[in-house]
């Protein structure tokens, strides 16, 4: 029984991690928050937003990239650069 009791709460803790890591993934993208832009742009065009709360939903959205953009800048490695790439097929061994 506490076998089971373990195996149930530790299968629990790794579906809620993915789902926590998922969920600040979809935070984080540039993408998804452009997109978001887009449609508010589009909103506005068609009369469903007013132009102060376009402006106000522009504002969060461009601050929210510019948050990620700044974490990103702040996570990259520094003074390293790619120079070039080998790739070998299987057939070349």
């Amino acid at each position: 029984m506490i076998l089971l009791d373990t195996l149930l709460i530790g299968g629990l803790k790794f579906v809620l991690g993915k789902i926590a890591q998922a969920v600040d993934a979809e935070l984080d993208d540039e993408q998804r928050l452009r997109e978001e832009l887009l449609a508010a742009q589009l909103q506005l065009e068609v009369g469903e937003l007013t132009p102060a709360q376009f402006s106000e939903l522009e504002r969060v959205l461009l601050a929210r990239l510019r948050d990620i953009r700044a974490q990103a800048a702040e996570q990259a490695p520094t003074g390293m650069k790619v120079t070039g790439v080998e790739a070998r097929t299987w057939d070349e061994q």
